[in-house]
């Protein structure tokens, strides 16, 4: 009895600790690390304006854990609030903020100001957590002296955005993808030969990239280390159009060693032509609703495909 009594025992143990490791297995496989999906706010603005806890709360119930902010103007608060205010929504939700957007035009006459609201600025953004303060637009005469500028005050701002421990970048449109008007050398290229890396980065919008006749691969693939960003962007929906090759994109951006991304969605002009049945415009609500809706289906697609880590 003894005897059997130790058999049993070892076998047991044995099976509990097979059990144990195909519970730990399995448990491996069916809950994979959550992957870090980002959406610039813009995608949604009016709605986070006018309910930030909201709005914020049904971004993450979608699945997006990472924001970039829109200060236009150089708005010293965040969507109406605080920074920390909004900071906290934020960590209530497990979402980082990693950038905003905003810009201040150069203006020599005013530059000790401008530099000052600059500091201001970048104050909001380190005390939000972000990493990351981009210039969504600028605007430059397309000569190789007006994008020299452009690129010499972009190095001065970038110099100041390190004293709070972030990086300026610059985010195109279609437009800087055209030759500069007194050579042939493409606006976009000449920004990026001409701007120091240790403080300049490039937030390559793939959508507008492609629209502006160009490869966003093969920028990837020119400048390996300046594109620290991307915008990932579609006509509506991402993936729904088809026309972005998003494979071969995110597949050279992690080749490249780079991995922060957001999300932007456009309201397209249909969407704000749209008639109710009884021919009444949408509203800015129901505009606002088919946003998050194209903002859920974009992150259900990247987070079902496998090119996404």
């Amino acid at each position: 009895m003894k005897k059997f009594f130790k058999f049993n025992h070892k076998a047991l143990t044995a099976f509990a600790c097979a059990a144990v490791s195909v519970l730990s297995f399995s448990a491996c496989q069916s809950t994979p690390e959550e992957k870090t999906i980002g959406i610039q706010l813009y995608s949604v603005l009016d709605a986070v304006r006018e309910n930030p806890q909201a709005s914020i709360e049904k971004l993450a119930d979608m699945g997006y854990n990472a924001f970039e902010l829109v200060q236009w103007g150089g708005d010293t608060t965040v969507f109406g609030l605080q920074p920390e205010e909004f900071k906290a929504i934020c960590d209530q939700y497990g979402a980082k903020i990693i950038s905003t957007h905003s810009s201040i035009q150069e203006d020599p006459s005013r530059e000790a100001e401008i530099m000052q609201n600059w500091r201001k600025l970048f104050e909001i953004q380190k005390a939000c957590g972000g990493k990351y303060f981009v210039i969504p637009s600028y605007s430059a005469e397309y000569t190789e002296a007006g994008i020299k500028q452009m690129a010499d005050y972009f190095n001065k701002v970038g110099k100041i955005a390190a004293e709070y421990g972030l990086k300026l970048g610059y985010h195109n449109h279609s437009g800087e993808f055209q030759n500069l008007k007194d050579s042939d050398k493409v606006m976009w290229e000449y920004l990026v030969e001409n701007t120091d890396p240790e403080y300049v980065l490039f937030e390559l919008d793939v959508y507008w990239c492609a629209k502006g006749g160009k490869d966003p691969v093969e920028y990837l693939k020119k400048y390996p280390n300046r594109i620290e960003m991307l915008h990932i962007k579609d006509d509506f929906v991402i993936g729904a159009s088809g026309d972005i090759d998003f494979e071969a994109i995110f597949n050279q951006y992690y080749a490249n060693g780079m991995s922060d991304y957001v999300v932007e969605i456009e309201t397209p002009g249909w969407l704000r032509e749209k008639k109710n049945e009884d021919g009444s415009s949408y509203s800015q609500a129901q505009i606002m609703e088919e946003m998050f809706k194209a903002a859920a289906e974009s992150a259900e697609y990247l987070r079902n495909a496998d090119f996404v880590k």
